[in-house]
């Protein structure tokens, strides 16, 4: 499958949406992806987390984590088909924590999956309390990656779509230069 397969998808679902949007990560843009309306189809949610699954099932994985709220359903359908163990972060005190009784072992190898990627704030936030646990981040998969492969995490990393999407810093975007309304249709409210 390529990228125009993954595309065609979100297109069908109407995932792809164009306007003014803040990001999670504060950067500003013209397109969001809003992969809840994809990953509500559990045949879709299916069809692209395998093909996750697929590139890490050569991995030695024990557990699977997500940074909510996007990433659940992606790390647990990836879990799913490994037949692996699942966990979530959250935040807490604007902070991305384990809460809800999850644990993380010692030298527990850990794959780390998310919807879309930007910056990879929250993945790097999850990866620092796999580190802070004493745990192994054996890869990233998430769905799309907004950056084109430029966010490195320094671990295997895989994304069933890949585009160059522009984002702005607040103070130089032209959309908000322009007057058009900012929307937040992700699960952080705006600051």
């Amino acid at each position: 499958m390529d990228n125009n397969y993954i595309l065609n998808i979100f297109l069908k679902t109407n995932a792809l949406l164009n306007g003014h949007f803040l990001l999670t990560s504060g950067r500003h843009s013209n397109q969001y992806f809003q992969c809840a309306l994809v990953l509500q189809y559990p045949h879709y949610n299916e069809i692209i987390c395998k093909l996750i699954a697929d590139f890490f099932k050569k991995y030695e994985v024990d557990t699977v984590i997500s940074p909510a709220i996007g990433g659940i359903c992606v790390g647990q359908e990836v879990a799913r088909q490994l037949n692996k163990r699942f966990i979530f972060a959250e935040r807490e005190n604007n902070k991305m924590t384990l809460r809800r009784g999850f644990q993380i072992f010692p030298n527990e190898k850990i794959l780390i999956c998310e919807d879309v990627v930007t910056t990879g704030g929250s993945v790097f936030e999850v990866m620092d309390i796999i580190k802070e646990n004493k745990a192994i981040t054996v890869g990233i998969g998430m769905i799309v990656d907004r950056s084109n492969n430029k966010v490195k995490f320094g671990v295997p990393q895989f994304s069933t779509l890949q585009l160059d999407v522009v984002s702005y810093l607040p103070d130089e975007c032209p959309l908000c230069k322009s007057n058009i309304p900012l929307v937040k249709p992700g699960s952080r409210g705006q600051k």
